[in-house]
């Protein structure tokens, strides 16, 4: 594990609000020198702590079809290997965006993207059941996002309806 120093750890904080932000801006916003926020991405570059610049999209606005489904899985952990193994094994699937170990009533959540339902339920059920390890999985559709990595899809309205009093 990487020990951050503050600077990094207060870059890493604004990039993740925002990953448009300029070296100059986050040196502004920081009160240091613009050499020394880009020599700390750089290093946050190579030491593999920022991996990925990336978009939030609101696919709702987009004339792009795509159904988004998370998929509890209970396994059996392998000998010698625990869960990584068999983790492994569903990442590495193109459907699949997301992997996470989990407490609780199932050990992985799946995030896995298909252009329809079918599309979803066929990698169910030809790709991720039929792993010998897996024991049972419940497959949950995502059918509308509010929020997404503090982002707020919809603006809050007020309500306009008028008031009726007894």
């Amino acid at each position: 594990m990487t020990e951050l120093n503050d600077l990094k750890l207060k870059v890493l904080d604004l990039l993740k609000e925002d990953a448009r932000r300029s070296p100059a801006l986050i040196a502004t916003l920081l009160g240091a020198t613009e050499e020394d926020v880009k020599s700390a991405v750089a290093e946050l570059e190579k030491d593999n702590v920022i991996v990925k610049y990336a978009t939030v999209v609101n696919w709702d606005k987009v004339d792009d079809e795509k159904v988004t489904a998370l998929i509890e899985v209970q396994i059996s952990p392998e000998r010698g290997r625990g869960f990584e193994g068999i983790a492994e094994r569903i990442y590495l699937y193109p459907q699949v965006k997301s992997v996470y170990l989990m407490s609780g009533a199932y050990d992985l959540l799946v995030e896995i993207e298909g252009r329809n339902l079918r599309e979803v339920a066929n990698f169910v059920s030809e790709k991720l059941s039929p792993i010998d390890s897996v024991l049972s999985t419940k497959t949950n559709f995502i059918l509308k996002k509010y929020k997404q990595d503090g982002i707020i899809f919809e603006p809050h309205q007020e309500d306009k309806r008028l008031l009726i009093s007894p």
